[in-house]
């Protein structure tokens, strides 16, 4: 596994395409330690204030967005071949329930510019810390998106996290998933 910083813009339409796909991975662990992921399936890679930014939304009621407002740190994980299975249990399983690297088998490997790990199994990871953030409120959105996304009242915080570094295998490009 030897991770090299690449250029932000390395990966940006493979992360576009998988996002809007199979989703990626979104990691985080609070002042315990453990690990979590989470599959996330939106989000906005750009830049804000001069600099890179990757903006996620976590529903508040989500074991993730505790461990984000604990520590303020996440990583972006692009999934390799093969990975799709854990996709979907990271995203219909709680953390709060499991421990889904043991579950699954995979690595939590420290992040090199954040403390917050990445899987080391996949072969390209951003590294994000919080610059800032904002709850989603009800009757602030547009309502037919609004009635659509959140029926039952369960808004996101969206975090605004500033892309710190972005690594790569050396042979991510033929490894990430299709």
């Amino acid at each position: 596994m030897n991770r090299r910083k690449v250029d932000l813009l390395d990966f940006i339409e493979e992360t576009c395409r998988i996002m809007r796909g199979h989703g990626l991975f979104l990691v985080s662990s609070g002042r315990g330690g453990r690990p979590n992921a989470m599959t996330i399936g939106w989000g906005l890679l750009g830049t804000m204030w001069r600099e890179p930014f990757f903006a996620v939304a976590v529903r508040r009621s989500r074991y993730t967005h505790g461990l984000i407002e604990e520590s303020g740190e996440f990583t972006i994980c692009l999934p390799g071949r093969g990975m799709e299975r854990m996709l979907e249990f990271c995203g219909s399983r709680s953390g709060r329930d499991l421990d889904k690297f043991k579950e699954l088998g995979i690595t939590p490997v420290k992040g090199i510019s954040v403390e917050a790990p990445f899987i080391g199994e996949c072969p390209v990871h951003y590294e994000c810390r919080v610059a800032y953030k904002v709850d989603v409120k009800e009757g602030q959105l547009d309502p037919s998106i609004e009635r659509e996304i959140y029926p039952r009242g369960d808004f996101h915080t969206i975090y605004y996290g500033r892309i710190l570094g972005v690594y790569a295998e050396e042979d991510a490009e033929d490894r990430l998933l299709s």
